[in-house]
């Protein structure tokens, strides 16, 4: 089970890779073509052509992991479009669209922060 906290970030590759890939591929992927450090902590998604397969690659403190997550019918119909290759995502968002739900629908709290006395 992954658990991502708000403190991680999600990254979300708009454009589909080659799934042939392997895990050491994607991570010079994430240095050259998002100028991204794989080894952060963070969360990369990724998916295919046909939108029914995702990636995710992530660096839990010993090596990295990579989860592969095929849905069993459908696409992945509510993925992001931007002009940006990769955009961020709340975990919240990530957790939707990993789901197969539309993560633009998702309506969250803000962020609280502590007031500051002065």
């Amino acid at each position: 089970m992954i658990t991502v906290s708000p403190k991680h970030r999600v990254f979300l590759a708009i454009l589909p890779i080659d799934f042939r890939k392997g895990l050491n591929a994607i991570a010079k992927m994430c240095l050259s073509k998002f100028n991204q450090d794989p080894t952060n902590g963070h969360y990369f998604v990724f998916r295919n052509k046909r939108k029914t397969d995702i990636k995710i690659l992530y660096y839990d403190g010993q090596g990295h992991c990579l989860m592969h997550k095929r849905l069993s019918t459908g696409k992945f119909n509510h993925w992001p479009t931007a002009d940006n290759a990769l955009i961020t995502l709340t975990p919240l968002q990530a957790r939707v669209l990993i789901e197969n739900g539309d993560p633009k629908s998702v309506v969250i709290q803000p962020e609280w922060k502590p007031l500051i006395d002065e």
